[in-house]
């Protein structure tokens, strides 16, 4: 597999020098400046390209054209964005770019209560804790209705958890769940963050369906004509937050977005740790099926909680056997190799490291994204690529 790494641009802490001593070859990185649905003009990616090029690296992965709102919830302005969209992917292609990671969860992104969970090893990890969750969402934020997204059960575990949780608590539970990540669309206070889910009172999840189907109707032809791979990543979590539908979550969620435009360039991010969080998805049965159509991986793991939590796992530990996921690609991209297919070879990267040594107390870091533990994480899928390469494939 490709070594990736995933870069914020020029303001990241995380240098592409950094990535370089890390041993990635490949750089996964969007135009984070432009968040609003605008197309991406081809003079922008040359220049982001340019950057990367002169530090003799490649731009193996778009991640990610963002996916306006409008599109999401299906209002008239949406054919207009979706234009755009398909102006940026054009402009890619034109640069020699042709892999593009997307997703399509609405209001939020990926999100954990918990930022800086210490962990028995001293190093600090992304954590969900689902009843801190069902808290903030029925006592602090008081959504209209939450109260029928949980069971009798949860409502009274999350009264009891918000009674123990002090006031500078909560609130940071709260800066973590809605004030935004790096590269994210939007970011909230309170009454905004009501607004935005008001967005999505008519739609549920066949209506999301729809949408993302109308989407993928209108993209993948453009794809197709430009030889690029469109691959949508997971939701994570992969359940409902805020009692927002979920659309691709699990291997049916799939084989919809499969079936829906059915095209090699309507592919897959095969996200390990989104995935996994759910433990009725097989990854490795969901990597021999839709094998031929995963155009990028994010090899990264959970360990799965009682009651719908999770924290960030080591990459090799966790409730995914990393070992055979690696093992299960490497394979494909075998067989890829020998059907002749140009993009035989998948682009992988380490996601969600932990925070490590020197790193930690660092002001400017982003959740998730620093460097020794995402080093310590490839270091180690570098590892069972070699073994595979040598042992299995030899």
């Amino acid at each position: 597999m490709e070594q990736c790494w995933r870069w914020y641009g020029p303001d990241d802490p995380v240098t592409l020098d950094h990535l370089k001593q890390a041993g990635a070859t490949g750089v996964v990185t969007a135009l984070h400046h432009i968040y609003d649905g605008r197309a991406w003009s081809l003079a922008e990616v040359l220049e982001r390209k340019r950057i990367i090029e002169g530090n003799g690296l490649t731009w193996s992965v778009v991640e990610s054209i963002p996916v306006h709102n409008s599109i999401k919830i299906g209002t008239p302005e949406r054919q207009r964005y979706a234009g755009w969209y398909k102006d940026s992917i054009r402009a890619l292609a034109k640069a020699g770019i042709h892999t593009i990671c997307y997703n399509f969860m609405p209001v939020v992104d990926w999100t954990r209560t918990d930022l800086a969970y210490r962990l028995p090893t001293t190093g600090y990890a992304l954590r969900f804790d689902a009843i801190d969750f069902a808290a903030y969402d029925l006592f602090v934020l008081k959504r209209p209705n939450a109260e029928a997204s949980y069971s009798p059960a949860r409502i009274a575990e999350a009264e009891a958890r918000l009674k123990e949780t002090s006031t500078e608590a909560m609130a940071q539970i709260e800066r973590n769940l809605i004030a935004g990540l790096p590269a994210t669309e939007r970011r909230y206070d309170r009454e905004a963050m009501l607004e935005a889910l008001r967005d999505y009172d008519d739609v549920g999840p066949a209506e999301l369906k729809a949408n993302l189907a109308w989407f993928l109707n209108e993209i993948v032809p453009v794809a197709e004509e430009v030889g690029s791979r469109m691959c949508i990543h997971p939701d994570d979590p992969p359940f409902s937050l805020y009692g927002l539908p979920r659309v691709v979550s699990t291997a049916e969620d799939v084989r919809f977005i499969f079936g829906a435009v059915d095209s090699q360039a309507n592919g897959l991010t095969l996200c390990t740790g989104s995935f996994g969080t759910r433990a009725d998805n097989d990854i490795g049965a969901m990597i021999e099926e839709f094998g031929p159509r995963i155009h990028f991986a994010h090899l990264r793991n959970v360990t799965r909680e009682d009651g719908g939590s999770f924290f960030e796992a080591e990459h090799l530990e966790g409730s995914t056997d990393m070992a055979a996921v690696v093992l299960a690609l490497m394979r494909e991209e075998a067989r890829r190799h020998k059907q002749g297919r140009a993009d035989w070879r998948i682009p992988m990267r380490p996601d969600h490291g932990h925070l490590l040594a020197d790193d930690i107390g660092k002001t400017r870091i982003n959740p998730g994204y620093s460097l020794i533990g995402r080093l310590k994480g490839l270091a180690e899928l570098r590892g069972i690529m070699r073994a595979v390469e040598r042992f299995e494939l030899a």
